[in-house]
């Protein structure tokens, strides 16, 4: 898989989930589709640390397929950034980790986060979780961009009825 252009960020993340769209044809099985995202996610994204979902299930978020450094394996809802979007189902994009209330250090090398609720049906999946070495690494592009990213998942995806 080639690098992707990244001067225009709204063309970045076409090519993205253009390549995601790929993927999903060939696999819907949700924890197969979740790990290539994952790694796809953190193959093509300059700047980051981390890439990978946490998935709600039994009233709390459990960590699902990622790239990147070992992390939490569980968070409350409302807790930490992933916790936070997950209560709210807004997405956050932080530009400091660092003066985020409450934010939960899985990687210290972590300074910026973004994190995208995974809702289907007004059904909590779970969220998407990238985090980046650098302060504001990720902006309303960004957001917009992932959110399409997501949106390419719950499409191809049939979710369990675990995920609730």
């Amino acid at each position: 898989m080639d690098k992707l252009d990244t001067g225009d960020k709204g063309k970045f993340y076409e090519q993205l989930n253009a390549y995601l769209v790929g993927l999903l044809k060939e696999e819907k099985y949700w924890l197969a589709a979740l790990a290539n995202a994952a790694a796809l996610l953190y193959t093509l994204l300059p700047d980051i640390n981390w890439a990978g979902f946490y998935l709600y299930r039994e009233g709390e978020l459990m960590l699902g397929p990622f790239q990147g450094k070992p992390a939490c394996t569980r968070i409350a809802l409302g807790k930490g950034v992933c916790g936070t979007a997950a209560d709210t189902r807004q997405i956050q994009l932080v530009e400091d980790v660092n003066l985020f209330p409450g934010h939960i250090v899985c990687d210290p090398a972590s300074r910026s986060e973004i994190v995208i609720p995974i809702i289907k049906d007004n059904r909590l999946i779970g969220v998407l979780d990238i985090d980046s070495p650098h302060i504001a690494r990720f902006d309303g592009q960004d957001a917009k961009g992932l959110s399409s990213f997501v949106e390419v998942l719950n499409r191809y995806i049939d979710w369990p009825e675990e995920f609730k």
